[in-house]
């Protein structure tokens, strides 16, 4: 009974303190509503609950708004007067910032004007680029989600023009493709069309083409986000060599200082690259009029992410060859909002910088809000960047500056409450092949800081052939010789534990045993005779050897290895040499007479023997040329062995 009472009172204490977790299969949903009065609709958005996240800033919701005609909104409850009768479908695509729950989902819905009042016709989706092209996003990518990227391009001539769009996505840097095309939205007849002319060329890298200078840490000069170009054969072949996938629409009849938009939405795909510090781009190219080949471009960039985090640290050096990166400029880009009811005075990054990057090739590449470099030795009274290089930080801090809180009254667009810094640096001189992570403290006014993600670099592993020649030695055996010439591969200058893998040839020569036999025979005429034979045998082994280790760089000249090794003897011939002589009587002093006989025998892939080794380098040790000596421990006897080498790593 006491038994039955003690499992009974511990089955209760399981009951009470653990529970099962239980799949959420409910999906959660944004209702489109909207109030009419005639043309004019105001609509509004019922969304559900949000969850927050522990420790996170308080959770919102962003929208993006499509109206059906071709316009957009990113307001919370836009009001729309539409230009035109007809039955127009309104979309609504919900974000949710700092939330533990998916994104809302959202139905179209259809709206019907039957008349045209007379209050005026806005146009709420107006470009502020003066190139007339630009592609936004309503989110950052998270792995199997959608997203909506919207491409808007406006007519700048002072006549009607037809021309193309291009919206090339899926960089070919990536394994696997991040973005699936769903579907697309115009609203001004645009059409799909295909080109098959695409040819490739080198991939254009602007990485190094900054020329700002790391004394005024002032915005540099570089190829503009926008740019307008002539050579569009150039720019086709460029796009289609960086990417893998592209959308071609044609368009006719845009007039003068006519804006439209076309609305893509993406799923990205169960493949999509994890790694939550890595950009992403996709590159629009727009050709306002067919009969020239002048075009503009325009890159979007996005990292990836696994929440809708506004305040996040990025980079691109994400998967870097390490052969090519000495004098490749890393960009890292933190970006922050303001989730407050009200306007930030001064904002303040403080952000880590590993140890392998220089500190004096830093420059700023871009920022917002846009403001210069605060002077030296003053207080400032007008807005402007402050930074401050340290040993291992670098601190930013927006002074005298006016950012508006998202849940500020009368703050309409979201976009407005963002800010970034965007800067870039050279690695050090003498810098090993690991990976790094940084992160930043936000700090607005003197809130509390807001710890950003890891934003991260890593390296490919690369490969690096090695060239090997040596002398094997065997002590056990006798006038042994043994040359051999081997090819290595490894990952590439790696800093401490790596892989490498050998294929080695050798040839070698050994004696293997003698032995003599006496025995007495009788002669013709009766008398007993001596008779020696004396056999010799050599061995002429054609050997391949397969060995696999683990080695690990104690410094840039010494490493250490052990690991297995299998050899085969892939030809093997074995000499025989009998000498028979002949003494009188029964002593060796007087010799009669000598015979001599030869056997040879030949076999081919025989005797498999394994092992294991231990190996020691000096020299280059993760590139170049070094000496090294290795001790191989066959399991079968009097096999065991010292190698010496040299080796060149390329």
């Amino acid at each position: 009974m006491k038994s039955l009472l003690v499992f009974l009172i511990s089955f209760s204490a399981t009951i009470t303190f653990s529970q099962t977790k239980v799949k959420d299969t409910i999906t959660r949903r944004a209702t489109i509503t909207y109030n009419q009065n005639g043309n004019t609709l105001s609509f509004k958005p019922e969304t559900p609950p949000l969850i927050p996240i522990a420790g996170a800033p308080k959770p919102s919701f962003s929208y993006l708004w499509e109206l059906g005609d071709g316009n957009y909104s990113k307001e919370a409850a836009p009001k729309h007067v539409y230009k035109n009768k007809g039955t127009y479908t309104a979309r609504l695509t919900v974000t949710n910032n700092y939330d533990n729950g998916k994104p809302p989902a959202t139905r179209p819905k259809k709206v019907v004007i039957n008349e045209i009042s007379d209050e005026k016709y806005n146009n709420i989706a107006s470009i502020e680029d003066q190139n007339g092209f630009t592609i936004q996003k309503n989110c950052d990518p998270i792995p199997e989600q959608e997203i909506v990227v919207i491409l808007s391009y406006q007519n700048l001539e002072n006549y009607a023009t037809s021309g193309k769009l291009y919206l090339f996505y899926n960089e070919k840097q990536f394994k696997n493709k991040n973005f699936e095309l769903v579907d697309y939205r115009v609203h001004a007849g645009e059409r799909e069309i295909k080109e098959t002319t695409l040819a490739s060329i080198n991939d254009s890298d602007n990485s190094d083409s900054y020329m700002a200078s790391s004394e005024t840490l002032a915005p540099a000069k570089k190829y503009k986000n926008t740019t307008t170009e002539e050579d569009l054969e150039t720019s086709l072949k460029t796009a289609n060599e960086t990417f893998g996938n592209v959308s071609i629409l044609e368009f006719d009849d845009s007039n003068p200082s006519e804006t439209r938009n076309i609305f893509y939405s993406f799923k990205t795909t169960p493949e999509m690259i994890k790694d939550t510090s890595a950009t992403v781009t996709m590159r629009g190219i727009f050709v306002p009029n067919r009969s020239y080949k002048n075009h503009k471009i325009k890159n979007l960039e996005m990292e990836i992410v696994t929440s809708h985090d506004p305040n996040k640290m990025g980079s691109n050096g994400s998967f870097m060859n390490y052969r090519l990166v000495r004098f490749k400029r890393v960009q890292f880009k933190t970006r922050f909002q303001n989730n407050g009811e009200g306007p930030a005075r001064m904002i303040r990054l403080e952000t880590d910088i590993p140890d392998m990057f220089d500190k004096k090739t830093f420059q700023i590449e871009d920022m917002y809000p846009k403001c210069p470099v605060c002077p030296k030795d003053e207080i400032p009274t007008t807005s402007c960047l402050d930074t401050i290089i340290k040993q291992k930080q670098i601190i930013f801090t927006f002074k005298n500056i006016y950012l508006p809180g998202s849940e500020q009254k009368n703050v309409i667009e979201k976009d407005s409450t963002k800010g970034f810094v965007k800067y870039s640096m050279k690695f050090n001189k003498d810098f090993h092949k690991v990976n790094t992570k940084s992160r930043t403290a936000i700090i607005f006014d003197k809130n509390d800081p807001i710890i950003t993600n890891y934003a991260t670099t890593r390296f490919l592993p690369g490969i690096s052939i090695g060239a090997k020649a040596g002398y094997n030695l065997y002590p056990s055996l006798k006038n042994s010789k043994s040359y051999f010439v081997s090819a290595t591969i490894s990952p590439f200058k790696s800093y401490r534990y790596y892989w490498q893998a050998e294929f080695v040839n050798s040839l070698h020569s050994y004696s293997d045993k003698t032995t003599v036999l006496d025995e007495f025979i009788n002669a013709a005429n009766g008398v007993r005779q001596l008779q020696r034979t004396t056999t010799t045998s050599s061995n002429e082994n054609i050997n391949w050897e397969i060995p696999v280790l683990i080695r690990y760089n104690l410094n840039n000249y010494v490493g250490v290895g052990a690991g297995l090794q299998v050899n085969l003897n892939v030809s093997e011939i074995q000499n025989q040499n009998l000498t028979i002589a002949t003494y009188e009587g029964m002593t060796d002093k007087l010799l009669i007479n000598t015979k001599n006989e030869e056997a040879k025998n030949s076999s081919s892939f025989t005797t498999l023997k394994t092992g294991v080794l231990l190996d020691l380098t000096i020299g280059a040790a993760r590139i170049g040329p070094s000496l090294g000596a290795r001790y191989v421990m066959n399991f079968q006897k009097n096999f065991n062995y010292f190698q010496f080498y040299g080796i060149w790593k390329f």
